[in-house]
């Protein structure tokens, strides 16, 4: 008992003692003026192998734990669910001891600053007092937040061809993020799109690799700043590597087989400009497998194109359970340790998420198949990512900080403005809209999408009902409740009842105007959901009886206006072809029903166009403006080969006319920039924003080319009767591309220069130029 108590004295006096020579001399990992690399390495040089693995463990929170326990309540979670994680072997509390050992690196799934705050210091208490790195699926807003901004999805954001304004948007999320207590978000989603039936379409900027990288490059600036130092800024994380957006069959994950010459034409050069061009820090690969390796465990990909081709300097997560996935869905390993050491030997730095990882690694590394300097290039970025971001100085968050930052006024008034951007007009018969709301006694409004959340999109968790202006609420607030007849049609955008329909069509015949919102639901948090994350479509027409809701209507003979809520595009051709008025409007976010109603009302003039065609029917997929010269040789025989509405297609309460487009140069050598300009004249009788944009075709080529490339464009706003000259200006690498023998460059020979209001050859005016 004396030797015990002695010995118990003696390591009080001991800690004493470190802690007082800790505060005359800080380790230099802790010295906030010290260079980050001197840092990381002072740190490193402090830590075990198995500390060093930790950083590449990550978990999801233990609150989402608890709430994915109290819904299943025991009952096994299906396989493949990608929304809900618990660990069946760890428990919440040997999670926190975990943390408090300081054996977990990272978290995602926290939503709360107050969660947050516990984990760091929980942190706090290991060895080395390393802070967590916090990440979140702030998409379009940290929406995964109650109480959040939440702007736009991707694809409405594409919409607006404004990438100042995303990276506005971005910026502002990345104070949310912070104010929230995570660090890092896992966007932008940088897929490149180009099949509708795909649940996910709504997260991406849409089908076009210049559209998708200039929307790419503003977001990863918005939230990573100039040089992703500090505590206002978040890391971004560009996915998925790669081409998941075109799956085999439209679901997501299934395998996908492409040539390289596709990958570098298509899907690489968003990544290509993320790393080099906006240096973002993170990369996530993707649940697919390419050209039969799985995406986790691609060492040319991740290994040789980033970091050896590209220069990428960050870190590479994987997605959820993916690794694991290598043995038990791809069956490319035989053991789980096999797919670690796969995944990390090809290139990948953190595991997201689960337990078994730390320990598997750590044996891989004493038996001699990973080295210790891979351990160190995965643990050193890692910790660059939390020093940078200014965590050891500050890993908690101030509870008042956060309430003063979600949805303030100026979040919000981007978010307006982003929707009011991002909803598309495709139809205008006879000049119906705007409305002037006076002409109207009675406006009946209607359909599934109507007065619900099914405009905040997908990866958004259920936000107050205070902080969301729905359709419905957004046309009272304009035309006055007194004026508006709202029929609850029910939220299910699958149900069947054709009683609803007839009663909707009963009050039709008695008003004067039908505003119909269908479409799709998109939340996360509701069984009957249509898109989103891994809800994939085999048809792309409205579910349920909301085609028969609409068409019902329609014969009353009163004025109809439709408008579509979702995040892909879908085949409405009865409607296209029979109401008044037509409008896309994606998920438009918080504010999207005031965005709307402000369009519907013409205090606002649509400006957006779209990033992706709407086909006719799914069995036209792929449908994309830029295919190659003999996509169409021979057309369908039940129907037409074009499209219901093109890429870049977007109607105005104005008119816009285009005129003399000239060239500052037609001949020039493969190392020559020219101008393109073009005057554009508004001849309506109202302001309007004109999205011009420019194609480029490659008229004859050593290896095939598309009908047409955009390659700029540009917003223009111009007052009833005003003209500008609108100049682009043409760089080589405008007109580069990987010839016949996979080489990049310009080859000789004449192309096409094409400037317009949309992709189709009508709205285009052209012009050829030669490389001589």
């Amino acid at each position: 008992m004396r030797n015990k108590l002695t010995m118990k004295v003696w390591m009080m006096m001991a800690m004493l003692t470190f802690t007082l020579l800790g505060k005359a001399q800080q380790p230099i990992y802790k010295e906030p003026g010290q260079p980050v690399e001197r840092r990381v390495t002072d740190l490193m040089g402090r830590m075990t192998l198995e500390e060093k693995v930790a950083q590449m463990c990550q978990y999801v929170g233990p609150g989402h734990i608890r709430e994915t326990q109290k819904r299943f309540k025991g009952q096994k979670i299906a396989k493949g669910d990608d929304a809900n994680g618990f660990y069946p072997n760890l428990s919440v509390n040997q999670l926190l001891e975990l943390t408090e050992k300081g054996l977990v690196g990272s978290f995602l799934h926290v939503v709360t600053a107050k969660e947050s705050n516990d984990l760091q210091k929980l942190a706090m208490k290991s060895r080395l007092q390393i802070p967590l790195l916090i990440g979140i699926d702030a998409i379009h807003g940290n929406a995964l937040v109650s109480g959040a901004t939440v702007y736009p999805t991707p694809i409405g954001q594409a919409a607006s061809f404004h990438p100042e304004l995303v990276e506005r948007i971005s910026r502002e999320a990345a104070l949310e993020v912070r104010a929230t207590g995570a660090h890092w978000t896992f966007t932008p989603n940088i897929d490149v799109a180009r099949d509708a039936r795909w649940g996910r379409v709504g997260e991406t900027f849409g089908e076009d690799p210049y559209l998708v990288t200039r929307m790419g490059v503003a977001t990863i600036k918005g939230f990573q700043g100039k040089d992703c130092q500090g505590t206002e800024v978040a890391l971004a994380c560009a996915k998925h590597l790669i081409a998941g957006s075109e799956p085999s069959n439209g679901t997501n994950a299934a395998p996908m087989d492409v040539s390289e010459r596709t990958l570098r034409e298509v899907y690489l050069p968003p990544y290509k400009a993320a790393v080099e061009e906006a240096n973002v820090f993170t990369l996530m690969a993707a649940h697919n497998e390419l050209n039969g390796i799985p995406c986790h465990a691609d060492r040319w990909m991740m290994t040789d194109i980033m970091r050896g081709e590209y220069g990428f300097n960050g870190f590479i997560v994987s997605d959820w359970m993916d690794v694991d996935r290598i043995h038990d869905l791809h069956h490319a390993a035989p053991t789980l340790k096999d797919a670690f050491y796969e995944t990390i030997d090809a290139g990948l730095d953190m595991r997201m998420h689960g337990p078994d990882f730390l320990e598997k690694v750590v044996e891989l590394v004493k038996e001699g198949k990973l080295s210790e300097a891979q351990i160190d290039r995965a643990c050193s970025k890692i910790l660059e990512a939390k020093f940078r971001l200014g965590l050891f100085e500050n890993p908690f968050v101030s509870l008042e900080k956060t309430a003063q930052t979600l949805s303030n006024k100026e979040h919000l008034q981007s978010a307006l403005e982003m929707a009011e951007e991002s909803i598309v007009l495709l139809k205008n018969e006879n000049n119906l809209l705007p409305l002037d709301f006076s002409d109207y006694k009675n406006i009946l409004v209607t359909g599934p999408n109507a007065n619900n959340h099914t405009i905040l999109g997908d990866w958004t968790l259920q936000q107050p009902d205070a902080n969301v202006v729905t359709i419905l609420d957004g046309i009272r607030e304009i035309a006055g409740s007194a004026k508006v007849n709202y029929y609850d049609y029910g939220d299910d955008v699958r149900q069947n009842s054709m009683d609803k329909v007839n009663e909707a069509a009963a009050i039709a015949k008695k008003s004067d105007l039908a505003i119909v919102v269908v479409g799709e639901n998109p939340l996360r948090y509701q069984k009957s959901k249509t898109c989103g994350e891994n809800i994939d479509r085999m048809g792309l027409d409205l579910l349920g009886t909301q085609n028969q809701l609409v068409q019902k209507i329609h014969e009353t003979g009163v004025p109809t206006i439709v408008v579509l809520v979702g995040g892909r595009p879908l085949s409405v051709n009865w409607i296209a072809q029979n109401v008044q008025a037509l409008v896309q409007a994606w998920e438009p976010g918080s504010l999207g029903g005031r965005a709307l109603a402000n369009i519907l009302a013409g205090k606002v003039n649509p400006s957006a166009k779209l990033p992706i065609s709407i086909p006719r029917h799914s069995g036209q997929i792929q449908m994309i403006y830029n295919h190659k010269p003999s996509q169409y040789f021979h057309k369908y025989i039940d129907g037409p080969s074009t499209p219901l509405y093109p890429f870049g297609f977007g109607l105005s309460y104005t008119r816009f006319a285009y005129s003399s487009l000239k060239l500052s140069h037609t001949r020039i050598s493969d190392k020559d920039s020219f101008t393109a300009s073009i005057e554009l004249t508004n001849v309506g009788d109202r302001e309007g924003t004109e999205v011009v944009q420019l194609y480029i075709r490659d008229i004859y080529s050593s290896a095939t080319r598309p009908v047409k490339e955009l390659k700029d464009f540009a917003r223009v706003t111009l007052k009833p009767g005003e003209k500008k000259t609108v100049t682009f200006t043409v760089t080589p690498d405008k007109l580069a591309y990987w010839n016949r023998n996979m080489q990049y460059g310009v080859e000789k020979g004449e192309f096409e220069i094409l400037i317009g209001s949309s992709s189709q050859d009508k709205d285009l005016k052209k012009v050829k130029m030669e490389v001589l």
